[in-house]
């Protein structure tokens, strides 16, 4: 569990994070967003121990982190930007030199190491030397020792950053797979690789928490409906008069007509109850539909427009205020 209280960190005078409060309870994968220079990675630090907030609290499954140091990174696995690897050793030999220096028992070193490979997929190459595998491997080396120990917690900051797409891919689904036992919190600024892998997401403009959801609930977020965009072989009239029986009219669009075929979009709060009732209407009018296509709001949408909108606060507590409306049900608590 992680709770992040009312944190605060200045650089000479200067706030890069201000307030940022939120608690994760459930195991998944949480993705981290914000604009660059937003306060991700001084956030990563100061949760992992790495930095010291300017004032704030953070809790790792009841122990403060700057209070209790040994008992809070006990429960936490981390992997900065860039992997801290010695490329002398062997996959085996760094992650049984890490092990040791988290405290893993002699009698359960070997299981532990066994399984990190097995899981990150590094068995075949753990007697090679680190300086010889692809930044795809060295990044499975990087991930594996954040399992030494057993934390409930990792945290990875940006883990597919410089990969190949094929080592994308499988970092993708290595990381979407550790979400099943662990709490997972990455940060990307791949937008499509938030939404793909990502149960909920957290997502920081100008040191401020400005949005805390679960991905299916983008369109909440912004407060849009989704859209059903319709293709029918009919006049647009028609077509029309047939749907307002479906649907409510001031949510109807045509888009286009041409050749007598209509292009409608139907904004609804119950997208699949809506394209229901529009199925049966066309069929009972013998409309042929051509294409009926679902659109919700995108990550891509989300991210824009709740950062962008973040130009418009003007205090801390506004931001944060916000950003618990944002989250809808959770009432600001991630999971």
């Amino acid at each position: 569990m992680i709770e992040v209280s009312e944190i605060y960190k200045y650089y000479n005078e200067e706030p890069a994070v201000k307030g940022i409060s939120f608690s994760i309870t459930e195991n998944g994968v949480y993705g981290f967003l914000g604009p660059n220079g937003a306060g991700k990675s001084t956030t990563m630090n100061i949760i992992t121990g790495c930095l010291a907030a300017s004032s704030g609290s953070v809790k790792i499954d009841g122990h403060d982190i700057f209070e209790e140091p040994e008992k809070a990174k006990a429960g936490i696995g981390y992997l900065p930007e860039q992997p801290p690897l010695y490329m002398d050793m062997t996959p085996y030999e760094y992650l049984k030199f890490v092990a040791e220096a988290r405290g893993v028992k002699k009698a359960e070193l070997k299981d532990k190491i066994s399984y990190a490979m097995d899981v990150t997929g590094i068995t075949p190459i753990k007697d090679r030397l680190i300086k010889n595998l692809s930044k795809g491997y060295k990044q499975r080396v990087g991930i594996a020792q954040t399992m030494l120990g057993n934390p409930g917690i990792i945290i990875l900051d940006e883990p597919t950053v410089g990969l190949d797409p094929k080592q994308i891919t499988e970092i993708r689904e290595l990381v979407r797979n550790l979400g099943k036992n662990h709490i997972v919190l990455f940060s990307s600024h791949i937008l499509s690789e938030v939404q793909t892998i990502s149960d909920h997401i957290i997502i920081i403009a100008r040191g401020q928490l400005i949005a805390d959801s679960r991905v299916h609930d983008l369109d909440s977020i912004l407060k849009k409906e989704p859209i059903i965009k319709l293709r029918l072989k009919g006049e647009g009239k028609l077509c029309m008069e047939m749907l307002n029986a479906a649907a409510d009219p001031e949510n109807i669009r045509i888009i286009s007509e041409e050749d007598g075929i209509s292009n409608i979009e139907i904004s609804t709060e119950t997208p699949e109850k809506t394209a229901e009732q529009l199925f049966f209407a066309c069929a009972d009018k013998r409309i042929p539909i051509i294409e009926m296509t679902l659109v919700k709001p995108t990550l891509e949408e989300a991210f824009l427009e709740l950062t962008e909108r973040r130009d418009t606060y003007t205090d801390d507590s506004s931001a944060q205020e916000n950003a618990i409306k944002l989250a809808g049900t959770n009432g600001g608590k991630a999971g």
